[in-house]
């Protein structure tokens, strides 16, 4: 694989997002790594609730769909509100049922990194552990280290979290390479 496209989605509706910061970190070192990246954030994923069995010809789920149909793998992010991922991101995910008739089902095989940020370890912790859930739900492959970032621990701390970053994206797009 040449160029692979990685692909990283989820963040809050806010632009600097401490999650938003961390996806856009992760593709930068995508991108210097020599992948080529798609940044879904804010307004490029707040969609109306998701009904199952819908249809939609609503442009901005369908660029969402065509994006993700042509990754190679994901970067999947989100605050941790009350222990969990967040609605915003929970929804975009639940938009993926529209790949289910598709050659390569939801995310089947696709490596996954994953990232949450949450003003504590507590809820950074479970929602990582809830983005894994639905990961395999999806039939992703989740990398083996994820990134829970502590944002109440004081300073930069997605510039703290750089090194562990920079492992699951290689472990990424290690995975594409096999």
């Amino acid at each position: 694989m040449s160029k692979p496209h990685i692909v990283a989605l989820g963040g809050t509706s806010r632009p600097e997002s401490a999650t938003g910061r961390a996806l856009a970190h992760c593709l930068a070192l995508a991108e210097a790594k020599g992948a080529r990246t798609t940044l879904l954030t804010g307004e490029a994923i707040n969609f109306p609730h998701y009904e199952l069995g819908c249809t939609t010809s609503d442009p901005a789920i369908t660029n969402f769909i065509a994006v993700l149909r042509d990754a190679d793998g994901l970067i999947v992010g989100s605050p941790g509100y009350h222990g969990s991922l967040s609605g915003l991101v929970k929804n975009a995910l639940d938009y993926v049922e529209l790949l289910r008739g598709d050659d390569r089902v939801y995310f089947d095989g696709m490596p996954v990194g994953l990232v949450a940020t949450a003003g504590g370890w507590q809820a950074a912790v479970s929602t990582l552990a809830a983005l894994r859930t639905v990961i395999h739900a999806l039939r992703g492959w989740p990398t083996p280290l994820g990134v829970a970032i502590n944002t109440g621990a004081g300073g930069d701390a997605v510039a703290g979290a750089s090194g562990q970053l920079e492992v699951m994206v290689d472990q990424v797009l290690g995975f594409l390479r096999r």
